[in-house]
C-alpha cells in the first residue's frame, strides 16, 4: 500500500509524540487549563484536543493516504494503515496535576497494531515498540543523557510470586467481576493499582507480571499493544481475544497468562 518501512513509521510516531510533549508539558498545571464535559460525561481538556488536532496535522503531511481514530475527533478516512491516537490517556489525573498521564500513538494495519508510543513528559518517560523491531524505552526526556534501553517482560511463572495492577476496584465491581478480581488477588504475591498506561508499562518492564482492566476502547489500548509483545509478553481482551478491540485489556508477561485468563473470564 506504501513504501513506508516500519522503521520510517516508528521514527514518524517519536516524531509525533515530540510534538504532543510539547503542547501537553506546557499545559499541565496551568492555571488556565479549559476543563469541558463530553457527552459520556468524561472530562476533556483544551490539551487534550490540542494534542489531537497536533498529531492529525503531522499525520495528514507526512501519512496523507492512512486514516487517523483519535478520541477526541473521531475516524478520519478508510485506509487499512490507521493511525490510533489517545491524546492524553489519563486526562482526570492530567487535570489533578498528578503525573501519570500519557500521550498514545499507535499504528494498526488491517486492525493489528504494528507500532506502539506511549510519552509520558512528566513522568520523564517514554515508552515504545514496533513489530519485529524490539520494545524499548529512555527514562530521561528534554535533553537528557540516558540512551534508550531494550526492555523485557519478567520470567516469573508462578501466580504465587507475581504482581498484580488490577487499574480500578470499581471497574472490576461495575463489570460485575469482583469475585474473579478477589480469587485472582488471593492467588498472586501483590496486588497495587498503578493505574493508567503506566501498569502496562510496568509489566513490558517486568515490574510486574498482570494488568488487568474493562470499560476500555481502542484508543486506550492500541499503542500498548507492540510494546507489551515486542518485550515477551502477551496482550489480549479479558475474554481472550487477541488486539486492542475487546474493550477491555489483560497484558501478562506471557508465561502466566492462560492461567489469568481461566480465573478471570
Amino acid at each position: 500500500m506504501t513504501d513506508h518501512s516500519l522503521h520510517d513509521d516508528l521514527a514518524l510516531a517519536l516524531l509525533l509524540a515530540d510534538r504532543a510533549d510539547a503542547i501537553s508539558r506546557e499545559r499541565f498545571r496551568a492555571g488556565d487549563l479549559h476543563v469541558t464535559t463530553k457527552p459520556d460525561r468524561t472530562p476533556v481538556t483544551d490539551a487534550d484536543r490540542a494534542v489531537e488536532e497536533a498529531i492529525r496535522g503531522e499525520i495528514e503531511r507526512s501519512r496523507p493516504g492512512d486514516s487517523v481514530y483519535g478520541e477526541e475527533f473521531g475516524v478520519q478516512g478508510d485506509s487499512a494503515r490507521q493511525w490510533i491516537i489517545d491524546p492524553i490517556d489519563g486526562t482526570a489525573n492530567f487535570m489533578r496535576g498528578v503525573p501519570v498521564w500519557a500521550t498514545l500513538i499507535a499504528l494498526a494495519v488491517d486492525g493489528v497494531p504494528v507500532v506502539g508510543v506511549v510519552s509520558s513528559p512528566a513522568l520523564g518517560r517514554r515508552w515504545w515498540g514496533a513489530t519485529g523491531l524490539g520494545a524499548f524505552t529512555t527514562d530521561a526526556l528534554d535533553g537528557g543523557t540516558d540512551a534508550p534501553r531494550a526492555i523485557r517482560a519478567s520470567g516469573i511463572a508462578s501466580l504465587g510470586d507475581a504482581s498484580l495492577s488490577y487499574n480500578s476496584f470499581k471497574g472490576w465491581d461495575e463489570e460485575g467481576r469482583l469475585p474473579e478480581l478477589t480469587a485472582l488477588a488471593r492467588a498472586v504475591w501483590r496486588t497495587r493499582a498503578y493505574g493508567e498506561m503506566w501498569s502496562y508499562m510496568m509489566v513490558a518492564e517486568g515490574q510486574l507480571e498482570i494488568a488487568a482492566e474493562f470499560d476500555l476502547q481502542p484508543y486506550d489500548m492500541a499503542a500498548l499493544v507492540p510494546i507489551i509483545e515486542e518485550s515477551g509478553g502477551r496482550f489480549t481482551s479479558a475474554a481472550g481475544d487477541a488486539g486492542p478491540w475487546g474493550g477491555s485489556a489483560l497484558a501478562t508477561n506471557g508465561l502466566l497468562h492462560d492461567e489469568v485468563l481461566a480465573i478471570i473470564r
